[in-house]
């Protein structure tokens, strides 16, 4: 992905049911008598904060949550299906839990926050709500990802794998959205393989080392636009790295080396951004009309309407600015669509713009650990069905897997290089078509040393001809974060269309003569680099151009079909699909951790169908001794309480589940009249024996309510005193357990199978 905006950029303007359980009726009396009526009791571990300190810190969670892209007061789109309906239809203490635990993530996101924790600063009365809260937010990537030590490319070793843990997946690309993907995928406990074409990981995000190794340069995306909320400043905190500010002053020069005067330059930013906003109510009158006009022909109309930009010092710098806009979306205005340019401006990451030091290959190589990736592996082909997937890479070696998800840029898709079987919905091919996937390329130079200013890290220069406006319009400087004097000229628009022609040496000397132009009046020698690079992004077969942008005739709406998923089996993710996060790094990294949490849910609903339809094939009849030999090794057990669970995930809070407790005889069959229990033992000598045999009653329950049962109090009265009266479980002898419970308890033996099945290696299946 070709470098973000910088700070010159101007601002785009925005236009379950539950199992019923049963009661062994003739136990009710005895089990009243041993509850008694006392109230259960809960441990408060709430902080003990005054009503107005509560709510400030309730504002401030809500102002994070909000810069993180939540409504501060309501659900995201995708945040109410996923939800248990009693919460989503009234959430507005689920929300301030949301919120609390997001703040309490992103204060310190160096390693994984348990829920556990969470339930430590929250009252017991919304422990359901931390349930449900911390397991949307980790399942979709918003907490608990990341890159350092505490996040290995593996299910963390406290828990166990989810019931999809046997689905593989084969990602195809090992950019950032592949990767971030892949990663996260693996931390769920699934197996992954990942293909790349090139021989390194990164994709469009790529650090080369120039100058004998020693500086590192950004020839793909390179600047973190935006550092509030950012996944990638989060990697970046985990690994330690330092970020450096790009510093607003970017001063424009004139080809002949004259800086332009701040009134100018001032009166022209204020013309240019006048126009962009009389642009937006010129759509907003049009209506549906604007659907069929570009951005730049709107412009174009309102510079001549209002008379502005007249002059030639006027207009070569309102050209700039034009250019600006061109690298900001990687398109020519003439292509860019006047009703839906900026539809994600709403979204746009807050805070600094920032360079990472040593380069963006840093995270990438971050993500890559522990990833099984192949390298120079092209996939040609990708079949996709009922029975799974199948991916075929150059050469003719064939991957066959239970889903797959494809990473590759639009510039691929829509080159057609990579075949799909069956061809995809005529919805997305749409969408592939009318979405532009633009240009941007670049002149890296590493010089003996730093003879621009070092107070700058980017400046620009004016061309007179406006079909040209975007030739080396802007310089980067890296030499505060590269380890050398590291200098980067951009291309944009259709000047980045012709230099794909250019011959590099043609290109590095017009580069040249442009800094002598500006640095020689000023007595300046500029240097003949040690060694440049001229980028072809437009020319490479792996991408086909730069980054994507709305083109006329498109709208943000192709993103999120681009986004769809294929029968559950086939997956996208990418800077095009996403439809807040388009053309940029960050973008990239959030639709992959957003794809893991999809093949995730597909993998699970389609474990639980297999399991439904095997389970009406096979005998209802249960094992002999099934019930016993499934509390020989509880999932969870404390005190008299012990549990099982038919997820492969007993961690999950909604995995349904059995409690045993067990009881002493005595405890519940107390003799009527005590004064002859002496006599009793001595007429019956196993009378004593029996009184001190383990009573076991069972019950169906959630691993939620399990939880609170071991969190509620360290008194197993209590515990089941909570249970029968605060959680309306009701309890049942061996019999009617295994009568009324016979299709959990199968379940239960087919998820223990399943744990067992994990050991073995994860090797996929390939065909020659």
């Amino acid at each position: 992905m070709s470098p973000s905006p910088t700070p010159r950029r101007p601002p785009r303007r925005a236009a379950s049911s539950r199992r019923a359980s049963y009661d062994e009726s003739l136990l009710d009396a005895a089990l009243q008598a041993y509850l008694g009526d006392a109230p259960s009791r809960r441990i408060r571990r709430l902080r003990r904060l005054s009503a107005e300190e509560r709510q400030r810190e309730t504002e401030t969670e809500a102002l994070i949550a909000l810069s993180l892209g939540f409504p501060i007061d309501e659900l995201l789109p995708q945040e109410r299906p996923l939800l248990p309906a009693p919460i989503a239809d009234a959430p507005n203490d689920y929300i301030v839990v949301r919120n609390h635990i997001l703040a309490s993530w992103r204060a310190d996101p160096s390693a994984p926050l348990p829920r556990a924790r969470v339930l430590e600063t929250v009252a017991a009365t919304y422990d359901h709500l931390v349930a449900a809260a911390h397991g949307f937010l980790a399942r979709e990537g918003h907490i608990n990802f990341g890159v350092s030590a505490a996040f290995p490319a593996a299910p963390p070793a406290d828990s166990a794998p989810h019931g999809a843990a046997v689905a593989s997946v084969l990602v195809v690309g090992a950019g950032l959205a592949g990767l971030a993907a892949a990663r996260q995928l693996l931390r769920f406990g699934l197996r992954v393989l990942v293909f790349e074409g090139r021989s390194r990981p990164g994709g469009r995000v790529y650090t080369s080392r120039l100058g004998g190794g020693k500086a590192a340069v950004e020839l793909g995306g390179s600047v973190i636009t935006g550092i509030h909320a950012n996944p990638l400043g989060v990697l970046a905190r985990q690994l330690s790295i330092p970020l450096h500010k790009v510093r607003d002053r970017c001063p424009l020069y004139y080809p002949d080396g004259r800086t332009v005067e701040t009134r100018l330059d001032r009166s022209i930013d204020l013309v240019f951004n006048t126009l962009l906003d009389h642009a937006t109510r010129l759509r907003e009158s049009l209506n549906e009309a604007a659907e069929g006009i570009s951005l730049g022909e709107g412009i174009e109309k309102l510079r001549r309407l209002y008379h502005v930009a007249r002059t030639e010092e006027e207009r070569v710098v309102l050209d700039w600015h034009l250019a600006n806009l061109e690298f900001s979306n990687a398109g020519c205005l003439s292509e860019l669509s006047l009703a839906h340019w900026d539809q994600d401006d709403a979204y746009e990451m807050g805070g600094d713009h920032c360079f990472l030091a040593g380069g963006n290959s840093r995270l990438v190589h971050a993500l890559c650990d522990g990833v099984p990736v192949l390298y120079e592996k092209t996939v040609k082909r990708i079949e996709h069905g009922v029975d799974g997937v199948s991916v075929t890479v150059e050469g003719g070696q064939v991957f066959q897997a239970d889903m797959a998800l494809c990473t590759v840029p639009l510039g691929v898709l829509k080159s057609g290089s990579v075949v799909f079987d069956p061809e995809l919905p005529e919805q997305k091919l749409g969408a592939i078509q009318r979405l532009g996937f633009g240009l941007l390329n670049k002149v890296a130079m590493v010089f003996p040393h730093v003879f621009w200013d070092e107070e700058i890290d980017t400046f620009g220069c004016l061309n007179k001809e406006s079909s040209k406006r975007g030739k080396f319009f802007l310089f980067y400087s890296y030499h505060t974060v590269s380890g050398g004097a590291v200098l980067i000229a951009l291309v944009a628009g259709e000047a980045a269309l012709e230099f794909e022609k250019v011959d590099p040496v043609v290109a590095l000397h017009q580069v040249l003569s442009i800094l002598k132009g500006i640095y020689g009046p000023k007595g300046v020698t500029v240097p003949d680099p040690i060694q440049s690079v001229c980028t072809r992004w437009g020319s490479d077969p792996f991408c086909w151009g730069s980054y994507s942008h709305i083109r006329v005739g498109s709208s943000g709406a192709d993103y999120d079909i681009l986004a769809e998923s294929v029968n559950g089996r086939l997956f996208f993710a990418g800077e095009a699909t996403n439809r807040s996060y388009p053309a940029t790094m960050h973008g990239a990294l959030l639709s992959g951790l957003r794809e893991a949490s999809k093949i995730l849910r597909a993998a699970e609903s389609r474990a639980i169908f297999d399991h439904k339809k095997n389970s009406l094939q096979k005998s209802l009849r249960l094992p002999n001794g099934a019930l016993e030999d499934l509390f020989m090794e509880p999932d969870l057990a404390f005190g008299r309480f012990s549990f099982v669970f038919s997820s492969v995930t007993p961690d999950d809070p909604e995995a349904p589940g059995l409690a045993r407790i067990s009881l002493d005889k005595r405890l519940l069959l107390q003799p009527k009249d005590h004064g002859s229990k002496e006599d009793q033992k001595d007429q019956n000598p196993a009378a004593e024996k029996i009184d001190h045999e383990a009573f076991h009653l069972y019950a169906i329950v959630s691993r939620e309510q399990a939880d609170r049962l071991r969190l509620s109090s360290d008194d197993d009265k209590s515990r089941l005193a909570l249970l029968c009266k605060d959680l309306s479980v009701k309890l049942m002898g061996y019999d009617t357990t295994c009568d009324v419970g016979g299709d959990l308890i199968l379940s239960i033996l087919s998820a223990r199978k399943a744990r067992k099945r994990l050991q073995r290696p994860k090797n996929f299946k390939i065909s020659h």
